[in-house]
């Protein structure tokens, strides 16, 4: 059995406290500002050494070597990660009839799952629930194209982006709308506790500092439980709302859908998305390492890019724009 040594442990908590500076402070055109280019490589190489002396161990031998509190350990002895999604968000994540799941989202936790060498088990919180925090263990880490905003950093960790999306509008061909500034004074639809959500409110701060475009005088936001939910119900006939605004991906699934809805504007703003734990929950200093070290890894060998062209029509949504 090949357990890390003292060196290697320790590392692995360096790698930690880097690893949450550097995603409170991501940029919006690189995965982490010049600032903390030096910390991020440090934690990268700290964590990519602690996470290759137990490679060849079992998930229980491998949970022999971490601190036995942290959460990391507790994931490695059950042999099972439980994973926080969305269930109605293609093509990012969609729960299917079969009770199987699919998605861009589920590529990549199922991705994790493997190099950490255990199973994955999905579960579906709503989203305002995976954005509060105090998740009460009731799942682990969160791959539901989680941004980073300044809001939430209060109450969750995050990895460096696995990925990024830009914000489009979209407006109902019934209401004639062809720009953004025709919604000024409409309501637009979208998902509860969501970044769309909080733009239309002007509570938006991204957690990488990029700029919004402004938001058209008087728009006003209608709340459903999912965004897919917005497209959904302008397809069954639903008309008291002109607009949805929802990330790029999600907009021209529900339009391929059969969703009567056009898209209107540029993007009004692009987001990094990343995995997210629980600041609440139990101390995960060494998942959180080995999590972005995961990321890194999956970046660097090209797997991210390979889902991102999987599941969006040939795009390569992981570099930042």
């Amino acid at each position: 059995m090949r357990q890390h040594s003292t060196k290697a442990s320790v590392a692995v908590l360096v790698a930690a406290a880097a690893i949450v500076f550097t995603a409170c402070s991501s940029s919006g055109s690189s995965s982490a500002p010049s600032a903390t280019a030096a910390a991020s490589a440090a934690a990268s190489a700290a964590a990519s050494s602690a996470a290759s002396a137990s490679a060849a161990a079992s998930p229980s031998e491998a949970a022999a070597s971490v601190d036995p509190n942290d959460l990391l350990a507790k994931i490695l002895a059950a042999g099972v990660i439980r994973v926080g999604t969305d269930p109605a968000y293609p093509p990012q994540s969609e729960l299917k009839p079969d009770g199987t799941f699919e998605g861009f989202d589920i590529d990549t936790a199922n991705e994790i799952g493997k190099r950490l060498g255990v199973t994955v088990k999905f579960e579906t919180p709503d989203f305002s629930v995976v954005e509060a925090g105090k998740w009460a263990g009731r799942f682990d880490i969160s791959v539901g194209s989680v941004t980073i905003t300044k809001k939430r950093l209060d109450n969750l960790d995050f990895t460096s982006p696995y990925y990024y999306t830009p914000a489009q509008m979209a407006a109902t061909t019934a209401s004639g709308i062809t720009t953004l500034d025709g919604l000024a004074g409409k309501t637009v639809c979208v998902g509860e506790a969501t970044t769309y959500y909080q733009w239309i409110t002007g509570t938006l701060a991204l957690g990488d500092g990029s700029t919004l475009a402004p938001v058209p005088a008087g728009m006003k936001a209608t709340t459903l439980k999912t965004d897919q939910d917005c497209a959904l119900s302008v397809k069954s006939g639903r008309h008291d709302f002109d607009g949805w605004l929802s990330s790029s991906t999600t907009v021209a699934a529900g339009i391929a859908g059969g969703s009567p809805m056009v898209t209107v504007g540029d993007p009004v703003f692009n987001e990094p998305l990343a995995v997210a734990t629980d600041k609440s929950g139990p101390p995960h200093a060494a998942l959180q390492a080995r999590l972005d070290q995961i990321i890194l890894d999956m970046h660097a060998d090209g797997t991210l890019s390979a889902f991102s062209k999987k599941w969006f029509n040939g795009l390569d949504l992981t570099v930042a724009k």
